[in-house]
């Protein structure tokens, strides 16, 4: 007696579920990759350089959809490109963009002549750095256009544009927005 039912067999199961066990891996790969990729990053603080406001260790997010829409903007904490060891990541505060002068004159940072408002330096003072290699920068120094001037808020701990100058807008890879480890600093970044 045939009535057209076919029993599944084992091995087509097994097959089958290996293919649909692949298949969602290679989803989840997938999407991480692409949030990863064009959506948010998360990053291991190594340095002091911005504590207090992101202390040593601290694991942090950066995302990029804000930028597809806005420009890099004054006070923005960002990563971006580490203008001299390639494959390393920085965060750093922007103090001035493309076309804004800055200035350091007795421990104070001037951006186009007025002394900027720094509450996150906890009064440390700014003084110009001995600069790297083939870098020159000289006060008031002008951005280029394109570019930005980020600074540590930990001043007296932070190799920044005082010392690699100018950073272009192209290397930026995120704007900082939450630390998410230890969980004592967890919230927003302002």
């Amino acid at each position: 007696m045939n009535s057209g039912n076919h029993a599944p067999s084992k091995s087509g199961g097994f097959g089958r579920a290996c293919v649909e066990f692949l298949v969602i891996v290679a989803l989840i790969v997938g999407c991480a990759y692409l949030l990863r990729t064009y959506v948010i990053t998360p990053y291991e603080v190594p340095s002091g350089s911005m504590e207090t406001t992101i202390m040593s260790d601290d694991r942090i997010f950066s995302e990029k959809i804000s930028y597809y829409s806005r420009s890099v903007q004054v006070g923005d904490i960002v990563t971006f490109d580490d203008p001299e060891v390639d494959g390393r990541t920085l965060v750093k505060r922007v103090v001035a963009t493309g076309g804004q002068t800055v200035d350091l004159v007795d421990g104070v940072v001037y951006v186009d002549g007025e002394a900027a408002f720094e509450p996150y330096t906890n009064g440390q003072q700014s003084y110009p750095l001995s600069t790297a290699a083939d870098v020159t920068v000289e006060y008031p120094y002008t951005v280029p256009e394109g570019y930005i001037w980020v600074m540590g808020d930990n001043r007296g701990n932070s190799a920044d544009s005082r010392y690699f100058g100018a950073v272009p807008v192209s290397s930026v890879t995120g704007h900082v927005c939450f630390i998410y480890w230890p969980f004592q600093h967890f919230g927003p970044i302002s």
